[in-house]
C-alpha cells in the first residue's frame, strides 16, 4: 500500500508549497513587505523566506519595491506582487448570458466581456467560454503560459438535489460533471464554484472584505445565495452547495416561507406584478420614485433579512454580514438602514470594529470578478492538499 507521501507527494514538498503560498499571500495582503517581517508573521526562518523570495523573484511573481528603514541596521528591501506576473480568467454562467473577466495578479481588471446565451446546454457553454478566453488573452496581449488558471461560476445547486428545478437553475446540467467537462475542454487549472461563493472571494480580494477573516456574503443573483469565509478560507461544503440561503424558512406576512420568496430580485418582480422583467435600472427608478409597491417589498424584505442575519450570526459568528451582487446599491443601502437587527445575537458586541451589516463594493459584476478571484485565492492561500 502506498503511503500518503507517495500518493500526494512528499511532506517536505507540500510544506514548501504551503509556505510559498503563505509568503505570497502575506505580500499581497500587505501591499509591500520585507523578509524579516514576513518571517515573523508566518513563524518561518529568515533563510526559508529568503529562499522563497528568490524563487518568486526569479519566476516573476514579485518585484522589489524600494526599501524601508526600521531601527538600526541596513534598510530592509520591500517586496510587492508584480501585477504582470500572472493572470486569472473568470467566467460567470447565467441562464441567458456569459460574463467574463481577466484579472492580473494584483486583482486589477484587465478585460471584461459579455455574450448572450440562447442555448445554455453544457457543450455550447464550454465552447463559448473557451472562445472568450482565447479572445481576451489575445486582446490583452497575455501569453498563454502566464495564465494561472480559469475560474467558472454557475448558479447552484450542483448535481441532483431536492432543490433542483428552480427558475434560477441552469437547465440540462443535472447529469453533467461540470468540473470534468471544463477541465477536459479548457485544460490547466479549473476552479468551479457557485456564484455566491465566488462573489464572497471577490470582496475579499479587492472589495470591502479586505482584511476581514470571517464573514458571510449574501449574494443577489436571480435568486439568493450565500458565500461563507472562515479564517480566510471558503466553506463550500461536501458537494460545493454550502450556502443555499434562499431556502431557509423565515416568517413572512402570511406565515413561514423560503427567504428567497421575500428577499430576491425574483420576489420583487412577483410582488410588483410587472409582466416585463425588471432590470436594475427599472428597480432603481421605482425606488427613486418611492413607488408604494417597491416600498412595501423593501419593508417585508428587511424584516426577512433581519431574521436571516440573526441565524447567520448565531450559527457562524462572522465578523460582519455583507450584501452585494446584482441589486441596485440604493436598494441594498435602504435594506441595511431599515433592517431590524436583533439584540439577542453573538454579534451584538462592542469590541467588533466592523458593522454587523454592510454593502459590498464590487457591484453587479462581483460574481464574474469572483470567478477569476477563485484562481488568485488558490495562489495566495495555503491549502492542506497543496
Amino acid at each position: 500500500m502506498k503511503s500518503d507521501s507517495q500518493i500526494k507527494g512528499s511532506n517536505p514538498l507540500r510544506s514548501r508549497n504551503r509556505n510559498r503560498q503563505a509568503v505570497l499571500g502575506q505580500i499581497q495582503a500587505a501591499g509591500t513587505m520585507g523578509r524579516a517581517e514576513i518571517a515573523r508573521a508566518l513563524g518561518l526562518s529568515t533563510q526559508a523566506v529568503s529562499n522563497i523570495i528568490a524563487e518568486l523573484l526569479g519566476e516573476g511573481w514579485i518585484l522589489e519595491k524600494g526599501s524601508r528603514t526600521a531601527g538600526r541596521g541596513l534598510p530592509a528591501v520591500q517586496y510587492g506582487v508584480d501585477p504582470s506576473g500572472g493572470y486569472a480568467f473568470g467566467a460567470e454562467i447565467r441562464p441567458d448570458a456569459i460574463f467574463t473577466a481577466l484579472l492580473d495578479l494584483s486583482g486589477t481588471v484587465v478585460e471584461t466581456a459579455r455574450r448572450e446565451l440562447t442555448d445554455n446546454s453544457p457543450n455550447n457553454v464550454v465552447e463559448k467560454v473557451l472562445n472568450l478566453r482565447e479572445m481576451m488573452l489575445t486582446e490583452a496581449g497575455v501569453a498563454t503560459q502566464r495564465l494561472l488558471g480559469t475560474g467558472v461560476v454557475m448558479p447552484g445547486p450542483f448535481g441532483k438535489t431536492g432543490l433542483t428545478g428552480r427558475s434560477s437553475d441552469l437547465q440540462g446540467w443535472e447529469n453533467t460533471d461540470a468540473q470534468v467537462l471544463f477541465e477536459n475542454r479548457l485544460g490547466g487549472t479549473v476552479a468551479l464554484s457557485n456564484d455566491a461563493n465566488a462573489a464572497a472571494l471577490s470582496e475579499r480580494l479587492t472589495g470591502v472584505a479586505q482584511g476581514i477573516g470571517s464573514y458571510a456574503f449574501v449574494y443577489f443573483g436571480k435568486g439568493l445565495g450565500l458565500g461563507l469565509i472562515s479564517e480566510g478560507r471558503l466553506i463550500s461544503g461536501a458537494f460545493g452547495n454550502a450556502g443555499e440561503l434562499g431556502h431557509v424558512p423565515v416568517l413572512g406576512p402570511n406565515g413561514l416561507v423560503p427567504l428567497e420568496s421575500i428577499l430576491s430580485r425574483v420576489s420583487i418582480q412577483s410582488h410588483i406584478g410587472e409582466e416585463k422583467p425588471l432590470d436594475l435600472g427599472a428597480l432603481e427608478r421605482l425606488f427613486q420614485q418611492r413607488d408604494d409597491r417597491m416600498l412595501e417589498w423593501l419593508s417585508n424584505a428587511a424584516s426577512a433579512l433581519g431574521q436571516a442575519v440573526l441565524q447567520l450570526e448565531n450559527i457562524l459568528d462572522p465578523q460582519t454580514v455583507i450584501l452585494g451582487g446584482a441589486m441596485p446599491g440604493s436598494l441594498i443601502d435602504h435594506l441595511i438602514e431599515i433592517c431590524p437587527l436583533a439584540n439577542s445575537s453573538v454579534s451584538n458586541r462592542p469590541d467588533n470594529p466592523f458593522p454587523r451589516l454592510q454593502r459590498g463594493t464590487c457591484g453587479r459584476m462581483t460574481a464574474t470578478l469572483g470567478a477569476a478571484s477563485l484562481v488568485l485565492h488558490r495562489a495566495f492561500t495555503p491549502h492542506q492538499d497543496s
